[in-house]
């Protein structure tokens, strides 16, 4: 067994891992990659771009059938799942393609493929053939999709998100367990591209929405184009003969109902990949979930030399925090000990459902913890909202927040036609630390689906005009 000696080494080439090796070589540092699984990130393969790409074929479709609602007759509708599939198969190994590309510019001397796993605080064992001794380390092991014990008996009709691109045909029937971004993204295009699909959710959330208006209006618009079924309780899996399988589920009312598909897609969300890599050798204090307690602004473990990012922390698992974690993790461990606090940017999450929904900054139930300072609210509905009208997309609500005394603009949360727009806005507006006042001297086009945005800021302006101490903490009328 050779050993080798690095400065930093980095479990994982995902999005993070990358970010943190170029990082860490950029202050002179010799820094080891080490994958135990083929090269390409998880948003390459299996996330982002295969899944907008089939969400793009959905879109497609549904325009379609939305087309006569303008007097527009195109005619009968033909689906070739086949080709769907072909061509989000052909697209996505074209994005994996890039980022195989880049991997291949880094020297073979920086490279190691194997199952690491710490022996000690300072050594890795990978596979049988490489001992890795290193003064720094960055865990960026990145995630995989949540499975449940009880759908087991389903066998190979039970698929993830990972596995659902793998398909060679669209599925004529498809259950879907979990109203999460990922569960409603492929669910909703799935089912504009003609599958039958149906919705298990535990609870009666949607996405990552915590708002409660909005919350309540997104499951009225979703639950009248879906099947929705939330506070169900998954029961048994049974394999029918020909290849499907029956899922027998519970509801809240403890009516039972059985139900026959030929896939079952798991969305309950994703694991981090740290329970097998020796975590419990490095002396790390660890949370509740195995996951090491680390700072999020400099991605250090407590006070040690081991750093962690991207999926594998548990925090904000998408592709923009996971660049932004890994390159100040690989910049601490690149000039270790001098820590520093890196960038960390506003919040900014989207779910590309139609309605699109976004989250920025703090979210309401951020907002309404204990010890939080009352915050005001503003909103609109998109049901009037002129462009909204136009485009037949006029459903929705926004609801924005700012806190009182200073009028500084903190967050957002909203399911609404071109919701990823303005979403980036309000991040923009929200990390500049702007004022309702400042975002309301900015200029709005007409018509636009901005300025949907501007009526909900003139009604926030209004709030935030009202005596703070006749006002109730939002969390008190809401039950939070």
């Amino acid at each position: 067994m050779r050993t080798i000696d690095v400065d930093v080494a980095i479990l994982g080439t995902g999005t993070a891992g990358l970010s943190a090796y170029r990082a860490a070589v950029a202050h002179g540092k010799r820094a080891l990659l080490i994958e135990r699984g083929p090269y390409g990130t998880t948003c390459a393969r299996v996330g982002c771009m295969p899944s907008k790409l089939l969400i793009a074929a959905g879109d497609a479709a549904h325009m379609l059938d939305l087309a006569p609602g303008f007097g527009v007759h195109a005619g009968e509708t033909r689906i070739d799942g086949k080709a769907v599939m072909a061509r989000v198969q052909r697209e996505r190994d074209r994005f994996v393609g890039f980022v195989l590309d880049s991997v291949a510019s880094i020297p073979e001397q920086d490279k190691l493929v194997g199952h690491a796993r710490f022996t000690g605080p300072c050594a890795l064992q990978v596979d049988d053939h490489t001992v890795v001794k290193a003064g720094r380390f960055v865990i960026a092991t990145g995630s995989t999709p949540t499975m449940l014990p009880v759908l087991a008996a389903g066998g190979a009709a039970v698929i993830s998100s990972d596995d659902i691109f793998e398909l060679a045909d669209l599925p004529a029937s498809l259950a879907v367990i979990g109203t999460g971004v990922i569960g409603l993204e492929l669910g909703q295009a799935m089912a504009r591209l003609g599958v039958r699909v149906s919705f298990f959710a535990r609870g009666g959330s949607i996405a990552q929405i915590t708002d409660p208006d909005v919350l309540h209006e997104a499951v009225k618009v979703f639950g009248g184009q879906l099947d929705i079924r939330f506070q169900q309780r998954i029961v048994k899996v049974e394999p029918e003969a020909e290849g499907g399988v029956l899922l027998t589920t519970v509801d809240a009312t403890g009516v039972e109902k059985v139900d026959q598909f030929q896939y079952i897609l798991v969305a309950a969300g994703r694991t981090p990949n740290v329970g097998d890599i020796g975590i419990e050798h490095t002396g790390l204090a660890l949370d509740q979930d195995g996951v090491p307690v680390f700072d999020r602004c400099t991605m250090q473990c407590g006070d040690s030399h081991i750093f962690i990012a991207g999926d594998a922390d548990d925090e904000r698992p998408l592709l923009a925090e996971a660049a932004d974690q890994g390159r100040i993790a690989g910049d601490n461990a690149g000039r270790f000990p001098d820590v520093r606090p890196g960038l960390r940017r506003t919040a900014l999450a989207v779910a590309f459902t139609e309605p699109q929904i976004a989250t920025v900054g703090e979210s309401y139930r951020e907002l309404c913890a204990a010890g939080k300072p009352k915050f005001a609210l503003g909103m609109v509905s998109f049901e009037n909202q002129g462009r909204s009208r136009v485009m037949l997309q006029n459903h929705g609500m926004l609801r924005v927040y700012a806190e009182y005394g200073t009028g500084r603009f903190v967050g957002a949360e909203m399911v609404g036609p071109r919701a990823e727009h303005l979403g980036h806005l309000l991040a923009w507006a929200c990390q500049a630390r702007m004022t309702v006042d400042q975002m309301l001297e900015m200029p709005f086009y007409h018509p636009v689906v901005e300025e949907g945005l501007r009526t909900a800021l003139r009604h926030l302006h209004e709030e935030l005009a009202k005596d703070v101490s006749d006002i109730a903490v939002a969390g008190d009328a809401a039950g939070v």
